[in-house]
């Protein structure tokens, strides 16, 4: 299924309908004290970079975000995909822009925050297969058998 991705703001009302769903998602595979969430308005800080996947009608079915924490190190935040088109490689799409704009940035260093169990297995492997590695624990987050760590070393974007 061919998707746009494009750097959006998130205080629209479609996005925030998908960033509803994406925290109905998590719900019940963590602990509310161990789902470590941006609002919309978090988003929509300087510091962070929203990417939007729309389907061919306009309809938006994924979303994902760049945080810049310091000159070196980004954090991936608030990957979500619809479940209707999850499978076809939007998350993958989202992923490579957010990685691409973290090494135009000169970011050498990506990392990321998950959860465990079952709910979290096509994260993983999504996370896995495009170069992220687990790590230990990450900026302040606590250290919990409800988090997973991944972290992915970048070289920067030749020109």
């Amino acid at each position: 299924m061919p998707v746009a991705i494009s750097v959006e703001t998130p205080l629209q009302d479609d996005v925030r309908g998908l960033v509803e769903q994406l925290n109905a998602h998590l719900l019940p595979l963590s602990p509310i004290e161990f789902q470590f969430k941006m609002t919309v308005e978090e988003m929509a800080c300087p510091h962070t970079t929203v990417f939007i996947a729309r389907d061919e009608g306009g309809r938006a079915v994924g979303c994902g975000a760049l945080r810049v924490h310091t000159p070196d190190v980004g954090e991936v935040k608030r990957m979500y995909t619809l479940p209707e088109v999850r499978g076809l490689r939007v998350g993958s799409s989202l992923l490579d822009a957010i990685t691409r704009l973290a090494q135009g940035k000169g970011l050498a260093r990506l990392i990321l925050e998950t959860g465990t169990g079952p709910g979290f297995t096509a994260a993983w492997r999504l996370y896995e297969r495009s170069g992220f590695t687990r790590c230990g624990v990450v900026l302040d987050y606590p250290d919990t058998e409800h988090s997973a760590f991944f972290e992915k070393r970048l070289s920067p974007l030749m020109h």
